[in-house]
């Protein structure tokens, strides 16, 4: 793709190729041609150097050795898939693969994903997340481009159905306020009062940040906690 740019504006230079395999490599070797007084770019065929892509390493290696660089904004899938979802855009978080961590969190969920691993990952998705919104957006800003909208269990049978083929970038609605107060329910169903005081005192708070808690956690008035709290 970037021999395609350069020969449609008639640029004649030399191209080498800089990806994961040889990016320690050659990061040595770019930084060598800059300090001969090269000017160098590094370009990707979709997407933005550095991000989930070889690039981060030399920027490391120019800021270790003060050569100095500059960073042009370019198309990178994350925005672009996270528009086109129709989710909450306020807050959102992205990771280039699927943390643990992620199932409580409130705000929107960005991961890329492979094609020979996208069913799995839904698969995974729907028993970690539960069957929340997704956009499984497909080579963005390519040919190709398609975006599927649903449910994770819609997506996960859409797929099986339609063998994945390309890149894909996932966005997933974050955990809703009902998610949460449901869990703590059902967490506290059967446990008095008393015994979640007793708990979060005995895990090192003092009566009156377990009196606190527990009231906002179960939704009652400070002072009916306060009552039962006199006699622990």
């Amino acid at each position: 793709q970037s021999l395609k740019l350069l020969n449609h504006f008639n640029i004649k230079k030399p191209l080498f190729s800089y990806h994961q395999h040889n990016e320690q490599g050659k990061s040595n070797e770019i930084l060598s041609k800059v300090q001969e007084g090269k000017n160098i770019a590094i370009v990707t065929d979709a997407g933005t150097p550095g991000i989930s892509d070889p690039g981060s390493v030399v920027v490391s290696k120019c800021i270790e050795n003060n050569i100095p660089f500059e960073v042009l904004p370019g198309a990178t899938a994350i925005t672009t898939a996270l528009v086109y979802s129709g989710l909450d855009t306020t807050k959102f978080i992205f990771r280039g693969f699927i943390p643990k961590e992620i199932k409580d969190k409130k705000e929107t969920l960005i991961f890329y994903e492979s094609p020979h691993r996208l069913i799995d990952t839904l698969d995974y998705l729907k028993k970690t997340l539960g069957d929340r919104n997704i956009a499984v957006c497909r080579e963005l800003t390519k040919l190709h481009e398609d975006i599927y909208r649903g449910t994770i269990g819609e997506a996960y049978n859409w797929f099986l159905d339609n063998k994945p083929r390309g890149e894909f970038v996932l966005v997933i609605s974050g955990k809703s306020e009902s998610e949460f107060r449901a869990e703590k329910e059902q967490e506290l169903s059967g446990v008095t009062v008393e015994q979640h005081l007793i708990n979060l005192i005995n895990n090192g708070l003092d009566k009156k940040e377990a009196i606190k808690i527990v009231a906002k956690e179960r939704e009652m008035p400070k002072k009916e906690v306060y009552k039962i709290a006199i006699n622990l």
